[in-house]
């Protein structure tokens, strides 16, 4: 069930539950339990959602999604506002550091990744022309919810609290996420460690990095503690910092954090607290990659960070593997023919390969769902060879490359000049010299490459 908050001393969120109240059948309900103020009284029920108001601002509340009947998700409507033009936005709620705006001092809501991301694209979806759809870094209160819970807000001056397209926009967005968890499942019966889960940290308050994750990967975000945070905290080494950035894991649901910037004290910090620290290839390449799978080939072979990279054949995989090394003079011979098309063949049949230089060059080793596969990827090898080579055979346990290659020397004993001549019996053409034809064939060697399979 949906919880959705609408805060009457806020006018973004009272023009939000009008729009919520149109688009929608609600039944009435009366609720004499508690006070008109505190949520009571004229209650809004549809199926799968749930609407109450509340007299004060959403910042200052205490426990709000106990005045909800057994909610999953619980979505606060507000409004934005900064100098960010029109903006529809979402975002967890805490303080990474004092508690300016309600909520506690280093203490954080229980957030909703899952949910958060639905929005996300729910909020893209309904956007009025010409606005913006955000996320922002972690910020104000309540600290103590009730329930994994979220801001979905129309920003960010009055002329857009007022306007009701946008109301309507983010009405529809938080309607949308009837039904859907505030959570991404963890694999396998796993805990935390396998729930794509990540806590953001380090850049901006509003946070492209972290949205484009979201938007491209499977990977969701929960907390994020933006720069500003993060020196609201203050010394990273104490406990404080620890306790907070634990509490930011725990109420996120995540074992990872993804760090914005090179800041070795934050990753220190980050790992006293327990989380483990990846970067953005590592997300990438893990995107549709069980993380049973990488755990294992991760421990088996390198990490990301060490350049392993994972196939497409790993998408959804989570069996056995082998891990092997592929001939080194037939791999380096046809990256030296074509680097893309053989870093594409491994991405395409392999469960993952290392690579070097920047994750550009593939190398070995290399992990198969299966020995058998080895000879697909031989054979993808030998049709790159094939590219520069006239043949490319089989031959008692060895690939035989063989090619015709023009010789300058059988040439110039048939008395060619230098020059154009050359070029075209280079090229395979014909050429007359003194009346006389010269083939190309007889101005070329024969060679003969030899790449042993075993």
């Amino acid at each position: 069930m949906l919880g959705i908050l609408v805060s009457r001393a806020d006018d973004a969120s009272t023009h939000i539950g009008n729009q919520l109240r149109e688009i929608a059948d609600w039944t009435e309900h009366t609720d004499d339990s508690r006070p008109d103020a505190a949520g009571g009284g004229t209650v809004y029920r549809t199926a799968g959602a749930e609407l109450r108001e509340f007299e004060e601002l959403h910042l200052h509340l205490d426990r709000p999604a106990d005045a909800f009947d057994d909610i999953d998700v619980l979505v606060f409507a507000s409004k934005h506002a900064g100098e960010t033009g029109q903006l529809l936005t979402a975002h967890h709620t805490g303080n990474f550091g004092p508690a300016d705006h309600g909520g506690e001092d280093n203490a954080v809501a229980r957030a909703c990744p899952n949910a958060h991301a639905h929005v996300l694209d729910a909020l893209e979806t309904h956007a009025p022309e010409g606005y913006d759809v955000g996320m922002e870094g972690t910020h104000h209160g309540p600290t103590d919810v009730g329930a994994p819970s979220m801001f979905v807000e129309v920003g960010s001056s009055q002329a857009e609290w007022d306007d009701p397209d946008a109301a309507r926009a983010a009405a529809q967005a938080i309607l949308d996420c009837r039904g859907v968890s505030p959570d991404r499942d963890p694999e396998n019966g796993g805990g935390d460690a396998h729930r794509r889960h990540l806590l953001g940290i380090g850049g901006g308050h509003y946070a492209p990095r972290f949205e484009r994750v979201v938007r491209e990967t499977d990977w969701a975000v929960g907390h994020i503690a933006a720069d500003w945070g993060l020196d609201a905290i203050g010394d990273l080494e104490s406990a404080t910092s620890q306790a907070v950035l634990s509490a930011a894991f725990e109420e996120s649901r995540a074992a990872y954090a993804l760090v914005d910037g090179d800041r070795p004290d934050v990753t220190a910090a980050v790992e006293r607290a327990g989380g483990r620290v990846v970067g953005e290839t590592w997300v990438r390449e893990t995107d549709g990659v069980p993380l049973g799978l990488v755990d294992r080939v991760e421990t088996a072979v390198a990490t990301v960070a060490d350049g392993l990279r994972f196939g497409e054949a790993a998408t959804g995989y989570d069996g056995d593997f082998v891990v092997i090394d592929l001939p080194p003079e037939l791999l380096d011979e046809a990256r030296g023919i074509d680097r893309e098309a053989t870093y594409e063949l491994l991405e395409a049949q392999a469960l993952a390969f290392g690579t070097d230089q920047g994750g550009t060059r593939p190398t070995n080793p290399v992990v198969l769902a299966d020995e058998t596969d080895r000879e697909d990827v031989v054979d993808g090898l030998r049709a790159v060879l094939e590219q520069r080579y006239d043949s490319v055979e089989r031959e008692n346990g060895e690939l035989v490359a063989r090619e015709r290659a023009f010789s300058a020397e059988k040439a110039r004993t048939l008395g060619v000049p230098e020059g154009p001549k050359f070029g075209k019996l280079s090229s395979g053409q014909s050429v007359e010299v003194d009346g006389e034809t010269i083939p190309p064939e007889a101005v070329s060697d024969s060679r003969e490459r030899r790449f042993r399979l075993e």
